[in-house]
């Protein structure tokens, strides 16, 4: 590999992280389950909102959120809703609905989550066939992720596979016995991944 090239795959790893890394480590990665959940989602193009009004069924929609990050309401129109919270669209909702209807109750309710700009990934860089920014999936595993990357190209170093997981302030390397998963079927480092994750799969020396 060029070595412009290798230096480019290590200043996006670190522009991911954002902080330094530590040596590959041959433990396993602790799972943080914190990870997995965000306080408050953020609405985002294509993701699908039921809009209810308390007693008036006929202002009542189910709708996608469009490119523009707007909704269609009916009576009132457009309503802005791509970035913000369902409780915050529905604050709006009812405000607009106030020159029509005493006292709107207003509920926004995410029906469909469908946009991918708020989900967190897991990323597989290196030498696989094609490298990918996945949406993580609960369960999803070491060998999922590279499988989705189209798996190792003939050049990889597979046993030289490094796991990066935030850890803190840190980003510490934990070691990938890929080779090992993909040819034998050995199973001791088909670590279970989380959000966040990057697998970097480097290329031999020769």
């Amino acid at each position: 590999m060029p070595q412009f090239y290798r230096a480019f795959l290590t200043f996006c790893l670190l522009a991911l992280t954002g902080c330094a890394t530590a040596p590959g480590s041959s433990d396993a990665p602790t799972i943080n389950a914190d990870a997995q959940a965000v306080s408050s989602y953020h609405i985002g193009v294509d993701d699908q909102l039921q809009v209810s009004v308390w007693h008036n069924p006929d202002l009542s929609v189910s709708v996608p959120v469009r490119p523009d990050g707007k909704i269609t309401v009916p009576l009132i129109g457009d309503v802005d809703a791509g970035g913000k919270t369902p409780e915050e669209v529905a604050a709006e909702v009812k405000n607009k609905l106030q020159a029509f209807v005493r006292d709107p109750q207003v509920a926004v309710i995410l029906v469909e989550l469908r946009s991918h700009e708020y989900l967190s990934r897991v990323r597989v860089t290196g030498s696989v066939r094609t490298p990918v920014s996945l949406p993580y999936r609960q369960g999803m595993t070491v060998l999922d992720a590279v499988l989705a990357a189209g798996g190792t190209t003939e050049f990889a170093a597979a046993d030289r596979t490094e796991l990066y997981r935030r850890a803190g302030s840190a980003t510490k390397a934990y070691g990938i016995h890929l080779d090992d998963i993909l040819q034998k079927g050995q199973l001791s480092t088909n670590y279970p991944v989380q959000p966040g994750d990057v697998i970097t799969v480097p290329q031999r020396a020769f």
